[in-house]
């Protein structure tokens, strides 16, 4: 399984890092053979795949935990795990980080939302006072010391909930515990994002690139050149499969058959290398009787 360390090496090389968000085995499969560095669990994507409820709060610890084992059972790629808020106080937050670590997760992202949080992109947003969420992650923090080492990303709401001034002071105060990234969420501008970059120096910093979301869409050589080299695009694989699934199924309830839309599938052939099936053959003929 990838490591904290494996992430923090690419960055070190110069790397910029773009995440795509998953949210099971398939899609976590398919992101490993696209070719991409480091996977995302998005808990926005969790939610809807698994509940089929918007990023609302519905979500638990115990569930994105699971989505965590069956992900990472998937890939030999680092996994940073979406961990909302540590999901109460700092003892939470810190057996968050032990079960998503237990599951295989590299990272945890841990935000500054009041509970139940909202996707970074909804209106309503509040958030906790700075002082609660600096705990949490010194707390995840501290659990270096037995061996846990997790990649620490401090993620702020603060720029809708309160403003980008307050938003920048809380990145640099997490900064300066010594987390491994600072995520400011829903900068409105190319003019905010070059402001987080130049206010918030000497850590590795995240943008957030959600279709239709209220951050510009950015390629990952424009955000690099901004100053930013730790990228999560979370939706587009749940946004791509929802619309392939809903066409797929709006042929089939009209016509009865896809017999005469092979373009909306991937043949039945054509999935078998996704899933590796050759390799389960044979496994199957080495340990047959």
């Amino acid at each position: 399984m990838g490591t904290a360390e494996d992430i923090r090496q690419l960055l070190a090389a110069g790397r910029t890092i773009n995440m795509p968000g998953v949210y099971d085995a398939l899609s976590a499969t398919l992101a490993t053979q696209a070719g991409f560095d480091v996977l995302f669990i998005s808990g926005y994507s969790v939610a809807g795949s698994r509940l089929g409820l918007p990023d609302f709060g519905y979500l638990t610890q115990t569930e994105v935990a699971d989505t965590a084992r069956t992900v990472c059972a998937a890939t030999a790629l680092p996994v940073i795990v979406d961990a909302d808020t540590g999901y109460g106080n700092p003892l939470s937050a810190m057996r968050t980080a032990r079960l998503f670590a237990a599951a295989g997760g590299a990272g945890i992202f841990l935000e500054d939302q009041q509970w139940p949080k909202k996707c970074g992109h909804f209106a309503g947003k509040r958030v906790v006072p700075a002082a609660e969420w600096l705990a949490k992650l010194r707390a995840v923090l501290d659990l270096r010391a037995e061996g846990l080492d997790l990649f620490l990303v401090a993620r702020t709401d603060a720029r809708s909930a309160v403003s980008l001034d307050e938003a920048i002071d809380r990145a640099k105060a997490a900064r300066d515990l010594g987390v491994d990234a600072i995520f400011i969420e829903a900068p409105e501008s190319i003019g905010e994002l070059e402001r987080v970059a130049k206010e918030v120096e000497g850590v590795t910093r995240v943008a957030n690139m959600i279709e239709g979301g209220r951050t510009p869409l950015l390629t990952p050589k424009e955000l690099h050149d901004l100053g930013f080299d730790l990228i999560v695009t979370p939706l587009s694989a749940l946004f791509a499969a929802t619309k392939a699934i809903q066409a797929a199924f709006a042929a089939l309830q009209a016509e009865g058959t896809l017999r005469d839309h092979p373009e909306l599938l991937v043949s039945f052939t054509e999935f078998e290398p996704v899933v590796d099936l050759a390799g389960h053959r044979g496994l199957e003929e080495r340990y047959g009787s």
